[in-house]
């Protein structure tokens, strides 16, 4: 058993690396299968279909995200540290490459094509970093730390568009660099 759950973990690290790469429509299982060594019926045993590959690859994802929210929750007091947290992982993984990019951004790109199992997932995703996010600023602005111009709920939205857009423009200009370059920018108006 042992073994099913290392090749299943396997074919979900690739699949992401994959997805993260060149999107939903940007992979096969012919893909997954020259990266790991094995059959594309050992990965059709696995996950029998692609968009079942692919919904059990968003959960996992959210289930690390969520878990980490909620250990920076835990382990730090301060919203703006929270925050700070927060982002300094994003430019931490776009620096090293160790995750350039965050999958369900990559997916919601290609929202209107996706199968309906992944696109709830993905979805829920966003709406769990939304309600995150909100609560962190709404802390955070009565503590007097944050000065929000709308709602908390909107201040969140408009930050994880930020957030997914830096991670676009340093990807597209192969700059790491521009990804805290924009947030910076964008704390600066909720700190002033």
């Amino acid at each position: 058993m042992k073994s099913m759950a290392s090749t299943s973990e396997k074919i979900l690290d690739i699949a992401q690396s994959l997805i993260v790469a060149g999107g939903y429509n940007g992979f096969s299982y012919a893909d997954i299968s020259a990266a790991i060594g094995i059959r594309k019926a050992s990965i059709h045993h696995h996950f029998p279909t692609k968009a079942e590959l692919v919904a059990v690859l968003v959960d996992r994802y959210r289930g690390q995200a969520e878990a980490g929210l909620s250990s920076l929750r835990s382990q730090v007091a301060s919203p703006d540290e929270q925050l700070q947290a927060y982002l300094r992982y994003w430019d931490t993984c776009i620096r090293d490459a160790s995750q350039p990019f965050c999958v369900c951004a990559m997916l919601a790109g290609e929202m209107q094509m996706l199968p309906d199992e992944v696109a709830s997932r993905v979805r829920a995703h966003f709406q769990s970093l939304a309600t995150w996010l909100a609560a962190v600023l709404s802390a955070g602005a009565e503590q007097g730390l944050f000065r929000l111009n709308r709602s908390p709920e909107e201040e969140a939205q408009m930050l994880m568009a930020s957030v997914h857009g830096a991670m676009l423009s340093a990807r597209a200009f192969d700059d790491p660099g521009l990804f805290i370059a924009i947030i910076s920018s964008q704390i600066a108006k909720l700190t002033k």
